[in-house]
C-alpha cells in the first residue's frame, strides 16, 4: 500500500514539521518514505509545504499529483489542493483559517478548528499536530501511538518540554477525526 500525502500551510504553522514526524515514523517503523519539503519566497509567513509518501514497497517516483491525503492548514492550501486529492482520498482542512467548507463530494472530508484545539492545550503552535492525528484517524496510514514514540526519539533535545503537549493535540486531532467522520456516517 502507498499513501501520498500533502501537508501545505504559511510558513511558521508547522507544515514541514508535521511531515517530518510523518517521515521519521513510517522508517521507524520499518516503511519506505519519501519527505520533500517546498518553501515559498519567505519562511516565516510565506508558503510551506510538502510530500510524503508512505509506502510498504519501493516507491518509484517523489512526484504527488493526486495524493492520498492533504492537510490543508489555511485557505490558500485548500485552494489549492481541493481539487487534486483523488477520488475515495482525504482532505483534512483547519477550519480555523478557511472561511468555506470544502466543495468535493467523492472524497473523506473531516474540518476541524485545529487553532482552537491548540489553544485550548496551551499554544496554537500545535495546530499542526492537530490536523496530524486527524489525518492519521482518518486514513490509519500510521497509528498515534507510533508518532508519539517517534515523537520521543526525534524531537530535538531543545522542544522535548513540548512532548507531552505534541501528544496531546495528537490525541485531540485524532478524537476531533473520529466525532467528525461519525457525524457524517464516514
Amino acid at each position: 500500500m502507498q499513501t501520498e500525502i500533502i501537508i501545505s500551510g504559511f510558513g511558521g504553522q508547522g507544515a514541514l514539521f508535521a511531515g517530518q514526524i510523518l517521515a521519521y515514523t513510517a522508517m521507524d517503523e520499518g516503511r519506505h518514505v519519501t519527505w520533500i519539503p517546498s518553501y515559498g519566497p519567505e519562511m516565516r509567513g510565506g508558503t510551506a509545504n510538502c510530500t510524503v509518501i508512505i509506502s510498504d514497497d519501493d516507491i518509484g517516483s517523489p512526484l504527488v499529483r493526486h495524493p492520498t491525503a492533504v492537510i490543508a492548514m489555511n485557505l490558500p492550501s485548500l485552494d489549492k489542493y481541493e481539487p487534486l486529492v483523488a477520488p475515495g482520498g482525504v482532505l483534512v482542512v483547519n477550519a480555523s483559517l478557511t472561511n468555506r467548507s470544502p466543495n468535493r463530494q467523492d472524497i473523506k472530508v473531516v474540518s476541524i478548528p485545529a487553532n482552537v484545539v491548540a489553544e485550548g492545550l496551551g499554544s496554537t503552535r500545535l495546530a499542526n499536530l492537530v490536523l496530524v492525528g486527524a489525518m492519521l484517524a482518518a486514513t490509519g496510514v500510521l497509528t498515534v501511538p507510533m508518532v508519539e514514540k517517534a515523537l520521543e526519539v526525534h524531537l530535538p533535545q531543545r522542544h522535548m518540554q513540548l512532548l507531552e503537549a505534541n501528544r496531546a493535540a495528537l490525541r485531540q486531532g485524532a478524537a476531533a477525526a473520529e466525532a467528525a467522520l461519525a457525524a457524517h456516517g464516514s
